[in-house]
């Protein structure tokens, strides 16, 4: 699990193209990592599409924005094809990942995000979720720091 003021575990993942993503590539950069149960579904899109609608203002606050559910590479590209999403979904199908963030409550993915600094440090955790509002949530606690 990780918490404020430590590390972020550095992990490797495919993202919906088969790339591989590896968080320490971006270091540098400030980072959000979010975790979300599935694609396609109600929240999941309300949260994702939060973020899309405010890109221009999180692309201002130099933010990378990385989605991890447990969904296939193939899920994730249809997923971001749908709603023209236009940050990485990565696909954590063994729960590696989510396990090792403390997103995985019993068999489902915890709704719940990581802020992250240019040097790797967690600086902030979102540990509860409006989708809706989601990345004015992101914008607001990246304006206060």
């Amino acid at each position: 699990m990780v918490e404020i003021n430590e590390k972020a575990i550095d992990f490797t993942l495919e993202n919906q193209d088969g790339i591989e993503i590896k968080l320490s590539d971006f270091i540098g950069q400030k980072i959000l990592i979010y975790f979300y149960p599935k694609d396609m579904t109600s929240g999941c899109t309300k949260q994702a599409c939060s973020l899309q609608d405010n890109m221009v203002d999180l692309n201002d606050l130099n933010l990378k924005i990385f989605g991890i559910s447990k969904d296939s590479v193939e899920s994730h590209k249809k997923f971001q094809e749908k709603h023209e999403l236009e940050f990485d979904l990565l696909a954590d199908t063994q729960k590696e990942v989510i396990k090792s963030y403390g997103a995985l409550k019993g068999p489902f993915t915890a709704r719940i995000a990581f802020l992250i600094d240019e040097k790797g440090t967690v600086i902030h955790k979102f540990s509860k979720v409006d989708t809706k509002i989601f990345a004015q949530d992101v914008i607001n606690v990246l304006n206060s720091l």
